[in-house]
């Protein structure tokens, strides 16, 4: 399969704590990393190493970290044709804290990304494709929002399988009205944080309500520990987690989920196995450090097959 990604790309600085310092103290840090990280990125590293033909679009800057942001990338394959280059602004870059059992805290500097030039992207793009996947984050704000738009219109024209992954920090940067940009995505997922958060509502039922009336109706949210949900117009079923030992950071979990989910829609599975195998992903990419520390294989879902179509 074909995928058009569009996402942040970036560099994460990762740093492993005890616990999350108070306002205006100082602790210090187990372990200090540099990893390449952003949504964009970390979908498109996960869909490649699923064996897809990948085409990122994103903005990097003429800095240092523009090499380590791509490195995976180059690795796995990803097609950089539609890659640009910033030439006043630094790579976008993510400040992660990590607590013991690889809950993290961040804080993010938009940097290039969020002025990927929307008038480079052209129609065509889209007619060498077969499904696009975009990150929430690149419906934050600035040029980046413009392209995003433009490339779901021209996703929606072409009737192309649309896989939207939301985040935390984009519902918070733009709340409801994120709802309408992605008015009527074929797929969309979710935690259930961001859910409650965007739809303004007090439980996952009131919230996938709210989700209809923006013609939501196939949306997987994430539950962490309980595994995820799948809700479509004729069922709600709770899938169970993939249990992995020796967790140690939870980044990228939810683009490997999202990029799992989509390589199974994708070869035709349905939408509770395509879960299941999202779970097996996100928890595989919870046992190494960083966003693309451990990218999932066809072989990683091929010896769990048995679980996964349970």
């Amino acid at each position: 399969m074909r995928f058009f990604v569009l996402g942040d790309v970036s560099v994460d600085l990762i740093y492993f704590l005890e616990r999350i310092p108070e306002p205006g103290e100082e602790v210090p840090s187990q372990r200090a990393l540099m990893k390449p990280g952003g949504a964009g990125a970390t979908l498109a590293a996960q869909l490649a190493s699923l064996g897809h033909r990948v085409y990122l679009a994103g903005r990097v800057g003429k800095d240092p970290f523009r090499e380590l942001a791509l490195s995976e990338l180059e690795r796995v394959g990803v097609d950089l044709r539609y890659l640009q280059e910033d030439p006043e602004r630094q790579t976008s870059s993510v400040l992660i804290l990590v607590v013991p059992g690889g809950e993290r805290s961040m804080i993010s500097a938009g940097g290039a990304s969020r002025y990927l030039d929307a008038a480079e992207f052209k129609s065509k793009h889209m007619d060498q494709v077969d499904a696009l996947v975009l990150s929430a984050y690149a419906l934050v704000g600035g040029p980046q929002r413009e392209y995003a738009v433009k490339a779901l219109d021209t996703a929606r024209k072409r009737e192309l399988p649309i896989f939207v992954d939301l985040g935390t920090g984009a519902v918070r940067s733009v709340g409801k009205p994120l709802l309408e940009y992605v008015r009527g995505v074929p797929y969309i997922t979710m935690n259930q944080q961001e859910l409650l958060a965007l739809t303004q509502t007090d439980s996952i039922s009131e919230g996938v309500e709210a989700l209809k009336g923006y013609g939501l109706e196939n949306v997987v949210i994430k539950v962490g520990a309980l595994g995820s949900i799948v809700v479509t117009a004729k069922q709600q079923e709770l899938v169970e987690p993939f249990p992995v030992e020796n967790v140690v950071d939870t980044t990228g979990s939810g683009d490997a989920f999202t990029a799992a989910f989509a390589h199974a829609v994708m070869e035709g599975r349905d939408l509770v196995t395509a879960a299941r195998l999202g779970n097996l992903a996100g928890a595989l990419a919870a046992t190494a450090v960083g966003a693309q520390g451990r990218l999932v294989t066809p072989q990683d879902l091929l010896q769990t097959k048995s679980i996964a179509d349970s």
